[in-house]
């Protein structure tokens, strides 16, 4: 599916809404932005050489409408979802996720910030 990166976001889930393979754009793009809160998985897009590639760090820009109501109210984990797309668009991120090391550690840090957060309970 092609986005153009001056287009505005979609609109909150509506039944009338086109479909892309049975989505609406809005379950496309909420789908995709919340698997960046996997740190195997940003590893995954820059050993694919994703995250070189100029359109795709526009297309990662244009996510940051997740980051503001309505939509982040969307998100299952927002944490780590919004702290990984803001690392992403730092070019020095980019380059650097392609460590497995950096990926374990991000991984880390998630489930000692889940742990931290569910002592409370």
């Amino acid at each position: 599916m092609d986005v153009d990166m001056e287009q505005s976001p979609p609109s909150v889930p509506a039944d009338e809404e086109p479909k892309y393979g049975g989505y609406s754009r809005f379950e496309i793009e909420l789908e995709f932005v919340q698997s960046l809160a996997n740190p195997f998985y940003l590893n995954h897009l820059a050993s694919q050489k994703l995250l070189n590639e100029p359109a795709f760090v526009a297309y990662l820009s244009y996510l940051r409408y997740w980051t503001r109501p309505p939509y982040i109210k969307y998100l299952n984990y927002p944490g780590p979802t919004l702290k990984h797309l803001e690392l992403l668009q730092e070019e020095r991120f980019r380059q650097d996720i392609i460590s497995p090391e950096l990926a374990q550690t991000l991984a880390a840090e998630s489930v000692n910030a889940s742990v931290e957060w569910h002592k409370g309970d």
